[in-house]
Parts: structure tokens; sequence; C-alpha cells
């Protein structure tokens, strides 16, 4: 069993990484920023060691890693601002500094690194070209973690939902429900996945000896308009309330060919129209 540290272990993503972890049998350190208490409602394992850090802090974070001393570390941290450059590109260069070669490291990266200009999927050879800051951001993160700590794995990934505490699911109720105003839209492709493929996948890509970038997203092309509409169906709410857009400045299509992970890992990545229709 493998001693794993998870920065962002309070964020959806980073919760399921952790809890899985811990099912599987691993010591779990996660870090936190916000009290852990208030930040996890209190709902998280008690097998999962808390560590407060602020991964904007380079010394505190090679502290960490250091007093730690952990064979793993899942960078799953992420700016609650997504234009917090600070956190997202200066703290995963952070975490790579800590890690350096001695520690394994999987960084968590975005399909938000293209611009959606290629008219076709994006495979890892692609080099990233983004048009907004928070692709910028990953961008960067990406080129840090890459050349710090080059036995790294860097995993693009797409909208991540499936368990309720989703982006994508939260905005689709709030403007079914009026509290957000605004449309979804249906130029914007993606491939979603669901936050427990995802996060078992991470867990595999660390115990394994691949390095280097990996796209790990779902099945299926989704534009954010079908996908709010899958949402709205799943959780029972009025579809007819949500509006659809075109030509939001983001970026289109940024599909990610998944056929390395598929040929690589056990995980099986579902498709949206599988994961949100089940049951």
């Amino acid at each position: 069993m493998a001693r794993i540290l998870i920065t962002g272990a309070t964020g959806s993503l980073g919760r399921r990484v952790a809890a899985l972890a811990v099912a599987a049998g691993h010591t779990v350190l996660g870090t936190h920023v916000r009290p852990w208490i208030e930040a996890v409602g209190g709902g998280v394992s008690p097998a999962i060691s808390p560590v407060r850090l602020d991964i904007r802090d380079r010394e505190a974070v090679q502290d960490v890693v250091d007093a730690a001393a952990p064979d793993l570390v899942i960078h799953a941290a992420a700016g609650r601002d997504r234009n917090d450059w600070v956190t997202n590109a200066d703290g995963a260069a952070n975490v790579a500094l800590a890690c350096g070669e001695r520690v394994r490291l999987v960084h968590v990266s975005s399909d938000a690194v293209f611009s959606g200009r290629a008219g076709r999927e994006y495979t890892e050879a692609d080099r990233p070209d983004p048009i907004y800051p928070y692709g910028a951001a990953k961008a960067a993160a990406e080129t840090a973690v890459r050349a710090i700590a080059p036995g790294a794995v860097v995993v693009r990934t797409s909208l991540i939902l499936g368990d309720g505490n989703g982006g994508h699911e939260h905005l689709t109720h709030d403007l079914v429900a009026g509290r957000a105003d605004g449309a979804l839209f249906t130029d914007e492709i993606r491939r979603p996945v669901h936050v427990d493929d995802l996060a078992d996948a991470l867990l595999e890509l660390g115990a394994g000896d691949f390095r280097g970038v990996i796209n790990v997203a779902g099945a299926d092309p989704v534009s954010r308009y079908d996908l709010g509409v899958l949402v709205a169906e799943r959780d029972g709410l009025d579809v007819g309330k949500l509006r659809s857009a075109s030509g939001s400045g983001r970026p289109g299509d940024i599909r990610l060919d998944v056929g390395l992970a598929s040929g690589l890992l056990h995980t099986r990545l579902r498709g949206a129209y599988e994961f949100m229709r089940a049951g």
C-alpha cells in the first residue's frame, strides 16, 4: 500500500480520490485551505489525515511534502476563482518543485489549454494554444510540471460531474431555478467525465509507470446545452427553463482523443449519456 498526498482534498474531485484511496487501503493525507470540517461538512473518512496548505506558498509546499514523505502526490487543487493564476499556475509549479524526481506526481490539467480551432479531436501530441486566462494558466502549469518533474503524469481532462457536485450540475440547477441568468452553449463541445471514473484513473496512473501527457475524459462528445438537458432530466428539473445559445467566445470544440487512455487503463471511461441516465 502507498502513502498518498492529495492536494485539494476538499474539492469534488480531490474528495473522491481520497475516499477511493482510503477504500483501497492506502494511507491518505489531504490538503485544505479552509478549516477542514467547514470545507467537507464532516462527511469525510476519519482515515484521511488533513494537512492545511496554501499551494501558493512554495516553502510551505516543500515543508509539507518533506514531512509527509509520500510515495505519490496527486495534484487536484485549483483556485476557487478560475482566473487565479497564482494558484493554478504557480501553485502547480510549487508542487512540482517539492516532488522533483523523487516523488511520483500526477497533475490534473484541462482541455481548456486548447482553442478549439483544430476542427478535430485533440491528442496528447497537440500543443496548447489557449485563448482565455484559465486555459493559459493550465497550459503554464503543464509546462512547469513537465520541465521540473519530467517523470510526472499530466492528465488532461474535461467537464467533471456525475455525483451532483460538478460545476455544470450546479449551474444547470441555478439556471432552472432562476438563481443565475444566462444560457448553455450548443457550440461548446466537450467529453464530460464521471468524477469516480477520473478519480479511479488518477489512482491507477499513480500506481503505474506511465509518464507524460494523457487525455482522460468520457466517451461521449456532448455540448454544454445537451449536458444541461441530461442533468435536468436526471434530477427531475424543468428542461424548458434552460436556454440555448452559441458564440460564447470560449473554446468551442475541444474534444479530447482518449485512445491512449482507453488502451492503457483498466478504468472504463464512461460516456455522459451512459452515466447520466444510469438507474
